[in-house]
């Protein structure tokens, strides 16, 4: 069984998803933190994840097997965080049979209505408790 957490920029996003679910998951599940660049990884490897991987093919290969894939969903449209997402990223998350759950973080120029803007913190735990109602370890 294995998460994985993508990011890029300076993998800030990802470190925090990171802790929080080495706090709350069993530590027999295995957090993989993918990074669009090496300092991204670096930040999600800081925060505890098992493994690190950085790079275009090493996400398209390695959400392949994932579990649970959990991003902002800046990851998954081509060309943004100032062209770190790749189009073979984000075709490779899309063709993934885990479990995606995406932060609702988006690049200026795109919007999604109805989303209930909360802070940061709360949508990481939001995002981990329902990883946790996936794998029937309580919260909901």
């Amino acid at each position: 069984m294995n998460i994985v957490v993508l990011d890029g920029m300076g993998g800030g996003i990802g470190s925090r998803i990171v802790g929080i679910l080495k706090d709350e998951i069993p530590p027999y599940i295995e957090i993989y933190g993918l990074g669009t660049n090496a300092l991204a990884t670096a930040a999600m490897l800081k925060k505890g994840a098992n493994k690190g991987a950085t790079g275009e093919n090493a996400i398209a290969v390695t959400v392949k097997k994932a579990d649970f894939i959990i991003s902002s969903i800046a990851m998954t449209i081509p060309n943004s965080m100032m062209g770190e997402v790749t189009p073979k990223m984000v075709e490779a998350i899309g063709n993934s049979d885990g479990f995606k759950i995406y932060i609702p973080i988006l690049p200026e120029n795109h919007h999604i209505v109805s989303l209930e803007e909360k802070p940061l913190l709360l949508q990481i735990r939001e995002a981990v408790s329902l990883i946790k109602k996936e794998l029937n370890l309580g919260d909901v």
